[in-house]
C-alpha cells in the first residue's frame, strides 16, 4: 500500500480504469462471439451484427484497448467468414 498522497489517489484512479478496460474487453469479446454464431449459423441479423462488432473492434483500437493491427487482424477475419458464409449460400 503506498504512503505518498498522490500514490494513493493514483491506486484509485488505476482501479477504476482497470474495471473499464475489462468492462469494454467483456463487451467486444461477447460483440464478437454473437457475429461469429451469426454467420456460422447464417442469421437474418449477420449484417447488424457483423457491424455492431466491427464498431466496437473500431473503438476499442482509437481507445487504446486494443493494438491498431489486432484490430485489423480481427476486422479481416470476421469480413473474410462473413464472405465466404455468403458465397457458400449462393
Amino acid at each position: 500500500m503506498p504512503n505518498i498522497k498522490s500514490s494513493i489517489k493514483r491506486v484509485a484512479i488505476i482501479e477504476r480504469k482497470t474495471a473499464v478496460n475489462k468492462i469494454k474487453r467483456s463487451q467486444l469479446r461477447t460483440s464478437l462471439k454473437k457475429a461469429r454464431a451469426a454467420v456460422a449459423t447464417s442469421a437474418e441479423n449477420t449484417d447488424e451484427l457483423l457491424r455492431d462488432a466491427q464498431s466496437k473492434i473500431d473503438k476499442a483500437a482509437i481507445k487504446g484497448h486494443l493494438h491498431k493491427n489486432n484490430a485489423a487482424r480481427k476486422q479481416s477475419k470476421l469480413a473474410k467468414a462473413a464472405n465466404a458464409a455468403k458465397a457458400a449460400n449462393q
